[in-house]
Order: C-alpha cells, then structure tokens, then sequence
C-alpha cells in the first residue's frame, strides 16, 4: 500500500477567518477558524455580535478558494469522496 503525501499547510494563529453560512432573524450562522481556513468551529451570533466579534478578532473572510477547499475536506471526510 503506498501512502499518499500530506501537503504541508502554513499555520499562522495570528490568522483568523469567518465563513457566513446563513443569516436568519437577526442572527449570523458562520464558521471561525484560527490559523487555517480547513480547521474551524461553527457558531452563531446576533449580527451585531457578529460584527463586534470579527472586529475584536480581526478576522477576514474566507476567499471562494479557501471555501472551496474547506468543502472539499469535509466532503471527504463525510462521504469518503476524493477529487
């Protein structure tokens, strides 16, 4: 059996990114991750809150490809599917 490489990722938690998933009565649904886009929690907050807390964490948005590559990762996982 040969073992496929592990691409090396740079991991910088200084970095922090927000994914919106959905907005809904005042609440924001997203994910937060700290240092790498591929690794993050799923939470919710008003939308002020939300706003307050990407400022305090001066977190930017994830980019299309980081998204995408973040979807993926977790379709792998789930559902066994490689690209």
């Amino acid at each position: 059996m040969k073992l496929k490489a592990v691409k090396k990722r740079n991991f910088d938690q200084q970095k922090r990114f927000v994914r919106v998933r959905n907005k809904v009565r005042g609440f924001v649904e997203f994910d937060f991750a700290i240092g790498d886009p591929s690794i993050y929690i799923e939470l919710i907050l008003p939308t002020a809150a939300f706003e307050e807390f990407c400022k305090k964490n001066k977190a930017e948005h994830m980019t299309e490809e980081q998204a995408a590559a973040v979807d993926r990762d977790m379709r792998k996982w789930r559902y066994g599917e490689q690209d």
